[in-house]
């Protein structure tokens, strides 16, 4: 599933983003909010989907740092 993104266009869904897909596009967002010039509306919405990108990157290094757990324990 996508969403639009400030500009009307689709963005893939956060829950579908590899862990680089992820990191990038929240790369994005900061560039996008230290720039300034965005409305409050529009700075809120690129806060909330930070935090979203933030949240899926940590998903994907949790996940990370259970299997090498996990490949340690095997050894």
């Amino acid at each position: 599933m996508t969403e639009p993104d400030l500009a009307g266009t689709a963005e893939p869904d956060i829950d579908d983003l590899s862990y680089e897909a992820a990191r990038d596009a929240l790369v994005a967002v900061v560039d996008e909010l230290e720039r300034g010039g965005a409305t409050l509306e529009q700075s809120l919405a690129l806060w909330q989907r930070g935090e979203a990108l933030a949240a899926r990157c940590e998903t994907w290094l949790t996940g990370a740092r259970a299997k090498l757990d996990a490949a340690r324990t095997e050894s």
